[in-house]
């Protein structure tokens, strides 16, 4: 019987016609409620601000892994990575951050990291 394991799902997020992409404390606040609605533990923070009207990058390390973001005000487009272990469940971030952008358009991509940890490896003898 395989084994369906997976140490993490991971989230990209493209946010399409998004608002307040030049707001530091707007996206740290996005950031924040969709870990909290995920039940993950910040270990820390850290945003910065490219200058007035540039974009942001920001990123919450938490004990679960990381949710990140980088901002393209004068394309009115946002990229968020959500990677979670554990309990986490990172499609329950998706609408924190939609409630805060509000991107006319998202797109979801998810992924299962770690798959390759269910198949014998070439050097794996055990049948």
């Amino acid at each position: 019987m395989e084994n369906s394991y997976t140490p993490g799902k991971h989230l990209l997020l493209d946010l399409y016609q998004a608002i307040h992409l030049t707001d530091k404390n707007v996206i740290e606040q996005a950031l924040l409620q969709a870990a909290d609605a995920c039940n993950a533990k910040v270990l820390q923070k850290n945003f910065h601000s490219f200058g007035v009207g540039q974009g942001i990058t920001g990123m919450l390390l938490l004990a679960e892994s990381h949710i990140s973001i980088h901002t393209w005000p004068e394309s009115h487009f946002a990229a968020v990575d959500i990677f979670m272990c554990g309990n986490c469940d990172p499609a329950l971030a998706i609408e924190p951050i939609k409630k805060f952008l509000c991107p006319q358009s998202i797109d979801v991509r998810e992924f299962d990291r770690g798959t390759s940890l269910n198949k014998p490896s070439s050097t794996d003898k055990s049948i």
